[in-house]
């Protein structure tokens, strides 16, 4: 992906290639994500939306008209979190984790009238169990990646 657009998932991934691949194991395990959004008066709104990981991109859709849509057209700041799978009950550490991302929505063309948006990446999170702990790896646009543990 070398000259991918800064803030794209192909950056991301180029600069953290193994998170990256975790991040999308942990968004492709089921296909409903949960989406925060900013209402007009600066409320939290929580909306199902769901994820297009493309090799270059990350795209997410909504109808025509939709809230959350609207939400974005006036205020980009988004975050989504994965899907969520329970740990497996005494083998915790085979858990795929879950992930969560934050930036910008930024609206791009849709050839059918729904609403569709690139993700302009700020932060990348995943969250997994490593052996008695949380092992919770980010990515931040001009910080790059860090690594953290939580008993």
């Amino acid at each position: 992906m070398t000259g991918a657009r800064e803030g794209s998932w192909g950056a991301f991934a180029d600069e953290a290639p193994e998170l990256a691949r975790d991040v999308r194991a942990a968004f492709t395990v089921r296909k409903h994500c949960t989406m925060a959004t900013l209402r007009a008066d600066g409320a939290p709104r929580i909306s199902g939306t769901e994820v297009q990981l493309e090799p270059a991109e990350l795209h997410i859709g909504s109808m025509a008209g939709a809230r959350k849509a609207h939400d974005l057209l006036r205020d980009g700041r988004v975050a989504i979190h994965s899907p969520t799978v329970d740990p497996p009950e005494g083998d915790e550490s085979s858990w795929a984790g879950e992930a969560k991302l934050s930036g910008r929505a930024v609206g791009v063309p849709s050839e059918d009238g729904s609403h569709r948006f690139r993700i302009d990446l700020e932060e990348v999170v995943h969250t997994a169990v490593d052996g008695d702990r949380l092992r919770i790896r980010s990515w931040h646009r001009g910080r790059g990646v860090q690594e953290r543990h939580r008993a």
